[in-house]
């Protein structure tokens, strides 16, 4: 049995005002969602739900919103990108699999996607992006969507949010070298974390903590921008 649903639900008629037509139609968003069912990359109802009702388009650049529905991954400006969908439902599903999550560390706050769905699936979310822009961009589309339960921090995402921990999940959407020791310090017993690790090439991880422990569960190789230090504009 799954656990329930720990986040604020979001709002559907808002979400509908941002309903596009053609290749931003809710029946792209749905092939997309039914796309990934079918290849069993999506297997968590909670995640498919949510991920059906969040308009992807209105996390990309408007350029590329007719490829908002399609599996691959899209550039959000300032050398970052958008996930995979699949990489985000795989990532989700993982990280909520066993408990409701109260309070979750997002690395990585980007376009403010994976953002979105956590606020649904979480109580608490704690977002840190390094890149400003990024991050009041972030803020004004989940502003729109009228999300309430996001908490938004520029920083460098080494370090994690020390005077917020524990968290009973960490996920990030920036791969470091070497998993970073504060971050996992920031963990609570029985956490879990997921994320990726490397330059080239890169492995997704998921991680329990127990004790001083970490069971570590291989999620298969990926592609994600680096974990950079420090702060930029």
């Amino acid at each position: 049995m799954m656990p329930p649903y720990a986040g604020q639900p979001l709002n559907a008629q808002i979400c509908q005002e941002f309903d596009g037509v053609g290749m931003t139609s809710p029946r792209s968003r749905q092939r997309l969602i039914d796309s990934l069912l079918q290849q069993g990359i999506l297997h968590d109802s909670r995640v498919a739900q949510v991920m059906n009702m969040v308009p992807r388009h209105l996390f990309v650049d408007p350029a590329f919103a007719q490829r908002s529905y399609e599996d691959c991954a899209l550039p959000i400006g300032h050398e970052q990108t958008i996930s995979h969908p699949s990489t985000v439902a795989l990532m989700t599903q993982w990280l909520i699999a066993e408990q409701p999550i109260h309070k979750v560390l997002e690395i990585g706050t980007g376009s403010g996607y994976q953002t979105a769905l956590l606020s649904a699936l979480c109580s608490e979310v704690y977002t840190v992006e390094r890149i400003t822009e990024l991050s009041y961009q972030a803020q004004s589309r989940l502003h729109q969507l009228q999300v309430g339960n996001v908490h938004f921090f520029t920083a460098d995402g080494h370090w994690g949010l020390p005077d917020l921990a524990p968290f009973d999940a960490i996920i990030s959407a920036a791969s470091p070298e070497t998993l970073p020791p504060e971050l996992v310090a920031q963990l609570k017993e029985g956490g879990r974390m997921v994320i990726p690790i490397g330059a080239e090439p890169q492995h997704l991880y998921g991680f329990v903590r127990q004790g001083e422990q970490l069971q570590q569960y291989p999620l298969g190789d990926v592609s994600f921008v680096p974990m950079r230090k420090g702060v930029a504009q």
